[in-house]
């Protein structure tokens, strides 16, 4: 995908984002919207990974959405699920279960299915307890789909994330959504959201033009900045992370010369910050 065609993405995302989260403050908003995107992006990965495991196995649909193919592995091959799920957290590190899939939520979101809400819940719980080590734990502790900004009740707050999921799918299905674009495409709405919200508490997003510099002062060679980028660096630090941007940035230089970093550190006190940037990485 041209990177026209991503910041093409970004906008049409960016555009529902504005539609949909009305009096919500962009900061919550923004939780919302990128799990979401989150979530997409686990799925796409988890699919792709199942159907290398499973082969000639995994149940061919036709390109039909509205059919999840894990669902219907699952539900032919119940003795095997244990053994399979066992593979999939030693390979990919984490278990999606295929109710909690991105096509079967958005399956749901757009039949406005009345337990989409609990659905979500209990998905997000189980990809944080059910995973592989603790990459997950905690990833959407942040993520209150019980709150009252989407809605006064239940049903109102379900009917308010089938709106949210079903305008978003609609979005991604306009483009064709590698992981790189989607990864690009959650850089693009971390930036618009911080845009949005205004500068507040202290906590600003550093603008791209900026992280670029940075990022370019970070990669040439300390000793003498004459001989150009350094082939590799051992490790990078970012004192106060937020959101992940600037280190990405940095390792994306870092490629562009031909070069390696050997590892990538931040640190960030904000937990919702802190989890975005967890995302964020993790997208990468």
């Amino acid at each position: 995908m041209t990177e026209a065609n991503q910041k093409q993405l970004g906008n049409t995302l960016w555009s529902i984002a504005d539609q949909l989260r009305g009096a919500m403050d962009a900061d919550d908003f923004r939780d919302y919207m990128l799990s979401f995107l989150f979530l997409r992006y686990l799925s796409d990965n988890y699919e792709a990974a199942a159907r290398k495991e499973l082969g000639r196995d995994y149940p061919d649909v036709g390109g039909d959405a509205r059919k999840v193919p894990l669902a219907l592995w699952y539900a032919n091959n119940v003795d095997d699920v244990p053994a399979f799920e066992k593979q999939m957290r030693r390979k990919v590190h984490y278990v999606i279960q295929p109710e909690h899939l991105w096509n079967s939520v958005a399956n749901m979101a757009r039949t406005q299915n009345a337990e989409l809400l609990n659905t979500l819940q209990a998905g997000f719980k189980y990809i944080e307890t059910e995973s592989f080590e603790s990459t997950f734990q905690g990833l959407f502790s942040e993520i209150d789909l019980g709150s009252p900004k989407l809605g006064k009740t239940y049903a109102d707050r379900n009917a308010k994330l089938c709106a949210i999921i079903t305008r978003i799918a609609e979005g991604l299905a306009e483009f064709s959504t590698d992981m790189d674009t989607l990864g690009d495409a959650y850089e693009y709405l971390i930036g618009q959201f911080a845009a949005g919200s205004g500068k507040k508490a202290g906590e600003f997003y550093t603008p791209q033009q900026i992280s670029d510099i940075l990022s370019g002062i970070v990669t040439l060679d300390s000793q003498e900045p004459k001989t150009g980028p350094r082939p590799r660096l051992d490790s990078v630090l970012d004192f106060a992370c937020g959101s992940g941007s600037l280190l990405l940035n940095v390792r994306k230089q870092v490629a562009k010369a031909g070069g390696t970093i050997g590892k990538i550190f931040g640190q960030e006190k904000n937990i919702t910050t802190y989890n975005l940037a967890r995302m964020n990485m993790l997208l990468h």
